[in-house]
């Protein structure tokens, strides 16, 4: 707080302080504050007129939080600062906890790019918007020690971190995974402690240490909690008020791993601090705070980071996206974070969220502001972003426009018409803007996917197109022309690969790439930006085929290979049908916006969007045929190696069921008198365990989804007996997911 001294006939007063200080101010200021709400940690007071700006904090924190309002609400200008109308606030936060992990790590899109400076720049912003909390990782964790981009030792690194929060007064979360092969002998536990030790004893503030109980390491509940007393015992020797929090997260979670958790967290150990509540979990967190004793506080740690294969999911993205941009694309999702967050935040005492790097950074701040007040509009927080980072007169405008980008992504990509419409907007901002405002880094990564998003959405018409006119191509095909025609049409289909197709707009997202990596060391491709796999590289994604080219050119280059012409006319007849269930039948692309059977929810996707008690769309491969999760070969269309195995693009998308919720879809007027079978692709981002029942007859027990996706099973004639057919498919115990690319229901002659 500034030390301030009025002198008693002053005319104009600036005044930062605490309401300590409230003796320090004339008496008709002091007893406006007075009559004014009253206000806890972390709160603030301001009050200004013609003359006077008045900043109170309920105690230091809240001063700086009480100024971070003000400057959220003037506008700044190059030798200018205007209040545009008088103020009389009275803010404290509803959650105490609010918060983000800026890990400084290899498997980030940024963090592991930036300085010291940086980190203090970012962090001073997150503050200005409510934050107190901030999560580090240690130098060892599920990843590399060091990366090409990395300015220090991470442990350097952490220290000066942790001073940069200490010197604003925010608290210091240190995420720290129990990642070592052994935690019961002497030895072991010695080595995992004096790691530990090096790490508490260097970093001058920690307020919590969180230990995921999975996502990494898998331990058993007795041996983690044994270990982490000891570990405990150890932060206390530097860190006296420290408590470790625990969360309840696995990747193959028993009912016996749950119930041992639960009696460890109940028992409310001296050292405990609370259960986090994370991706993986597989209970909702109405289920965790049930089970969880009431007097035990609850943090999310929710994914504001990732996009698909994810806790939240991008609700209703079309494929076509989910391919191009991958997992941690630039993601403002206003909307759909103001639900999420609301959707639970009763249940927990705020947040600190779970990041990857920058590409996240307009979640956060709507993290940070909901967490502070969730009845707070987000249009309100946006404005204030758009105000206090671009600039005043950006404003409406940049408000708009980020809004808009989530509109982009929302729906059918064939039905969105506004792209081309969000572009406009952006290239109008673009072409007034001043140089200060072009080289922002946050106007950057908005205009950034303005271009991108245009240009795949140009490119899907375009691959669409050229896919139709093979496919014209090949259905003409008559005897002795089908080697012409499969030629033909792979020459067709090797245009989708064509990288002078809208040449410019795919440069200017390469440049905008490369000046984000300049400044804000965003990580937007693997080679010119040294950047992850699947961490934040969606521009390497750009030329990924978003039509079913791969498949059919890989098919082609299997037909020509044979020798019978009615044999090659025959193959190209089923290539084109592949998905035709034949007379009387049915075919699902379960990944797709409209399938022809109900899907059973249990709740809407705005009180359930982790998908939790029912089905999301997501998407990713698993198989053979893909060997990786997802669809993206950037430089050429067939990679090498995959000539005969591309797989449909259709598999590329599923229905999931998370843990122990069964997935039920049902069909009507079916014909009761007819014996149908049921040809099924279980594919996804995971190997599944799991077994299908139709009417409550058991179709298919246990079977595990592996290099061949597709089964066909017979559907039981009891089954059929009104022409209404309920499938109802389970996964087996300790499995994540029951995922279904397609389904055929195939009337049988």
């Amino acid at each position: 707080p500034v030390q301030n001294k009025l002198p008693k006939d002053a005319k104009n007063i600036i005044f930062v302080g605490q309401e300590s200080d409230l003796k320090q101010l004339p008496q008709k200021y002091a007893e406006i504050i007075q009559r004014m709400p009253s206000i806890a940690k972390d709160g603030y007071k301001i009050y200004t007129d013609d003359n006077t700006v008045i900043v109170l904090g309920a105690d230091p924190r809240g001063t700086l939080y009480g100024v971070g309002k003000l400057l959220r609400t003037l506008e700044l200008r190059n030798k200018n600062i205007l209040l545009a109308s008088s103020l009389q606030i009275s803010s404290t936060p509803k959650y105490p906890v609010r918060g983000h992990q800026l890990g400084y790590r290899p498997k980030t899109n940024a963090y592991d790019a930036w300085t010291p400076e940086i980190y203090d720049a970012y962090i001073r912003d997150l503050a200005i918007f409510g934050a107190n909390s901030i999560e580090i990782m240690p130098p060892r964790t599920d990843d590399e020690f060091t990366s090409v981009n990395m300015k220090l030792p991470a442990m350097e690194m952490n220290m000066k971190i942790s001073a940069i929060c200490d010197s604003y007064g925010l608290d210091v979360w240190v995420w720290y995974p129990n990642l070592g092969r052994d935690f019961e002998t002497a030895e072991a536990i010695d080595r995992e402690l004096k790691e530990r030790e090096e790490f508490f004893k260097n970093l001058p503030r920690i307020n919590a240490v969180f230990v995921p109980g999975g996502d990494p390491g898998n331990l058993e509940p007795d041996v983690m909690f044994s270990f982490l007393e000891k570990e405990a015992q150890l932060l206390k020797r530097y860190h006296p008020n420290a408590k470790i929090w625990i969360s309840p997260q696995a990747f193959s979670p028993t009912q016996q791993w749950f119930d041992a958790f639960y009696i460890h967290v109940n028992a409310k150990y001296d050292w405990f601090g609370g259960v986090v509540y994370g991706p993986w979990v597989r209970g909702t967190i109405e289920e965790v705070r049930n089970l969880v004793r009431s007097d035990i506080p609850i943090r999310r740690y929710p994914d504001i980071t990732h996009s698909v294969r994810c806790q939240y999911p991008f609700y209703n993205l079309d494929l076509a996206w989910a391919i191009t941009l991958e997992r941690e694309f630039i993601n403002p999702r206003p909307v759909d974070h103001k639900i999420i967050h609301n959707a639970f935040d009763q249940l927990a005492v705020g947040s600190i969220s779970y990041s990857e790097g920058i590409n996240d950074d307009v979640s956060k701040i709507i993290w940070s502001d909901q967490d502070w007040n969730p009845e707070t509009p987000v249009v309100e927080t946006l404005r204030d972003y758009s105000r206090l980072f671009i600039g005043p007169d950006y404003t409406d405008d940049f408000t708009s426009a980020l809004f808009a980008l989530e509109r982009n992504l929302r729906g059918p990509i064939a039905a969105n018409q506004t792209i081309e419409t969000t572009l406009n907007q952006f290239r109008d901002m673009e072409k007034n803007a001043s140089k200060s405002v072009l080289s922002n880094y946050r106007f950057q990564m908005a205009l950034i996917r303005a271009y991108y998003d245009a240009y795949i959405y140009r490119r899907y018409y375009y691959e669409k197109e050229l896919e139709l006119q093979a496919k014209v191509v090949l259905s003409s095909v008559t005897e002795g022309n089908s080697l012409l025609a499969l030629a033909k049409a792979k020459e067709i289909l090797l245009k989708t690969g064509d990288k002078n197709i809208m040449s410019d707009i795919r440069e200017k997202c390469m440049a905008l790439a490369d000046s984000l990596f300049r400044s804000i060391g965003a990580q937007l491709t693997v080679e010119r930006h040294h950047g992850r796999p699947g961490r934040g590289n969606f521009i390497d994604y750009i030329d990924s085929p978003v039509s079913d080219a791969g498949w059919l050119i890989s098919n082609i280059n299997r037909i020509v290979k044979i020798s019978d012409e009615a044999t090659r006319r025959k193959e190209i007849k089923k290539m084109l049908g592949r998905t035709d269930p034949g007379p009387g039948g049915v075919y699902d692309n379960f990944g797709s916006h409209v399938i022809t059977g109900k899907i059973h929810r249990d709740l809407p996707w705005e009180k359930d969007p982790g998908g939790l008690k029912s089905p999301v769309i997501d998407f990713g491969a698993f198989s053979r045929m893909v060997g990786v999760v997802g669809y993206r070969w950037p430089d050429k269309i067939i990679p090498d190696g995959y000539e005969q195995e591309v797989p449909p693009i259709a598999w590329m998308n599923q229905l999931v069921s998370l843990y122990t919720q069964p997935l039920v879809v049902s069909y009507e007027n079916l014909d009761p008198n007819a014996q149908y079978k049921i040809r099924i692709t279980y594919n996804g981002w995971t190997r599944t365990l799991v077994k299908l029942y139709a009417n409550d007859i058991l179709v298919h027990d246990f079977i595990r989804s592996g290099e061949n996706p597709t089964h066909e099973f017979s559907i039981p004639r009891e089954a059929m007996k009104d022409g209404n057919l309920e499938l109802k498919w389970m996964a087996g115990e300790g499995v994540r997911a029951v995922q279904i690319s397609e389904l055929w229901i195939i009337k049988e002659k």
